[in-house]
């Protein structure tokens, strides 16, 4: 080999900004605070990530109001996330208060709770068999996960255990519910 030795240079921080930022959203959309990130784990410089993050912004690749509100209709509707759930997830992903309103506003009610009533009905459906009040307990656990409200719920579950085993049957199930963190807490009306 002929010429001068190779000398390593210090890669450029703007070139390793790009590289991260394009990287990451060939995988999938991410929100700035997520790609600011993942250049922090790679020291880029904060005033580098900012510039590439700036530069990403203004020609349309990083849209966090626009990631909110995908991420917001993608959970609900693959997942069945509750409000709840997604804002806490939304948090977790960086975006900022006003943008997480924004998009969970755009999750219309009725929506939400037809969704709620599916994952009641397929829950019950699964632990068809067991006692009732088990049925009740692990749906309400399962929905709970999800970011529902347990007496939304509790009221789902009485709704369809009537349809499902008749009026009779849900008699001697609560009617309210401790809206504590424990979705287990079940008071008795």
């Amino acid at each position: 080999m002929t010429g001068p030795p190779a000398h390593d240079r210090e890669p450029d921080p703007e070139a390793v900004a790009r590289a991260i930022a394009l990287r990451l959203l060939a995988s999938a959309p991410r929100s700035r605070a997520q790609l600011a990130e993942a250049m922090a784990r790679r020291d880029v410089p904060e005033d580098v990530a900012s510039a590439v993050l700036d530069r990403f912004t203004e020609v349309g690749l990083v849209d966090d109001a626009e990631y909110a509100r995908m991420l917001v209709r993608s959970r609900h509707d693959d997942r069945g996330l509750a409000r709840r759930a997604l804002g806490d997830e939304l948090r977790r992903k960086g975006i900022s208060a006003e943008l997480a309103a924004a998009a969970l506003a755009e999750l219309d009610p009725e929506s939400e709770r037809a969704t709620a009533r599916r994952l009641v009905a397929r829950k019950l459906a699964s632990t068809q068999g067991l006692d009732t009040q088990v049925r009740v307990r692990r749906t309400l656990a399962a929905l709970g996960r999800k970011g529902y409200p347990p007496g939304v719920v509790m009221e789902l579950v009485r709704e369809h255990l009537a349809r499902e085993q008749g009026a009779d049957a849900v008699s001697g199930l609560p009617t309210t519910i401790d809206d504590g963190d424990d979705p287990h807490a079940i008071s008795e009306a």
